[in-house]
């Protein structure tokens, strides 16, 4: 916390009748999801998770029941929501690397776009017509202007960003036809860790700058690579848009408001508004830690953007969304804290 800066509850006010909601959270033991998960259950609301842990983890399943299954599993979804009454579903169940979807596309138009279409019709059938779905930023592709707005061009350039366009278009026909509501939310940067320090990212392999460069520091990691620069910024580096996993978490409780209250569908870009260049990040990881640690430099990633910044003036608008924790020393506190924590924990 920063000399003068007062700390921010995290409780959010919610009515009796709201916290007696039952959530589906799936993919519940990922890293968003688990934190969501932990974010509703603080606010009273009933958490049943389904994951089929083949990213998750079963110790990050800190509130509700655990449903070990798998989307591909009608009968077994069937089942579920014939034994449980689900007032809303929050869908974050996804492969989610972009040069593996590259390589393998048939597991992500398989994951993310064959078994959504398994969940939304069984949702049709059982009558839960509400859903909160994990998009991401990769549906624009390379950018034609920043910051980035939800008028912008959608031109995903990998799989992974296609998989999820699908799925935004699957959400639209299905509201028409079906009347199955849906609020879709486009991540850029996800990052950070619980404040608390319970929850964190425990990705295998890890993909995400911020853990990779404090696990440099903490010495979990020989080095950390930076990937090009040469890029059109000031320092060389690439610039992305970083938002804390709990702002994250609170957009999508007033989305899920917003869909109980009013009913409508829509779409918005999550991101602070602000980008921080890789070397920006490694020195504020080094600050924040008090750690050297080595860096090397490598050659640019293809696909790469110089600059990835949102515009989630819509979602500030219409949500009434501020993230809480904007600033990025706030950011890497936090996941240094969940590194020195798991850290312990690997050794």
């Amino acid at each position: 916390m920063q000399p003068n800066q007062k700390k921010v509850s995290r409780k959010i006010p919610c009515e009796q009748a709201k916290a007696m909601y039952h959530i589906l959270v799936v993919g519940g033991a990922g890293f968003i999801g688990s934190h969501m998960s932990k974010f509703l259950a603080g606010h009273g609301y009933k958490i049943t998770v389904f994951d089929n842990l083949s990213t998750g983890h079963r110790g990050s399943v800190l509130h509700g029941d655990l449903i070990e299954a798998d989307l591909a599993n009608i009968e077994g979804l069937d089942r579920l929501f014939s034994e449980r009454k689900f007032d809303a579903v929050m869908h974050f169940a996804s492969s989610l690397l972009v040069g593996e979807s590259v390589s393998d596309p048939a597991k992500y138009y398989r994951n993310n776009v064959c078994n959504a279409v398994n969940l939304l019709d069984v949702m049709v059938r059982h009558g839960v017509r509400r859903l909160i779905f994990s998009s991401t930023a990769a549906i624009f592709g390379m950018p034609q202007y920043v910051p980035i707005n939800e008028a912008h061009p959608r031109s995903p350039i990998n799989p992974y960003g296609k998989s999820k366009l699908m799925v935004e278009q699957l959400l639209e026909d299905y509201d028409h036809a079906y009347g199955l509501k849906s609020v879709c939310l486009r991540y850029f940067n996800a990052a950070g860790a619980d404040p608390e320090g319970d929850l964190g990212e425990r990705h295998d392999p890890e993909t995400h700058l911020i853990p990779l460069v404090l696990q440099a520091a903490s010495g979990r990691r020989n080095t950390i690579t930076v990937y090009g620069n040469d890029y059109d910024t000031p320092d060389g580096t690439c610039i992305r848009d970083y938002i804390h996993v709990w702002d994250l978490c609170h957009a999508h409780w007033l989305a899920l408001q917003r869909l109980m209250e009013k009913g409508e569908s829509g779409a918005y870009n999550l991101g602070n508004g602000k980008g921080y260049s890789v070397q920006q990040v490694i020195d504020v990881c080094r600050r924040v830690t008090g750690k050297e640690f080595r860096v090397g430099i490598g050659a640019r990633r293809e696909g790469d953007p110089s600059v990835l910044v949102a515009d989630a003036s819509r979602a500030r608008k219409e949500l009434g969304w501020k993230p809480q924790y904007p600033d990025l020393e706030q950011i890497v506190a936090h996941a240094w804290k969940w590194e020195k924590k798991s850290g312990r924990e690997a050794m």
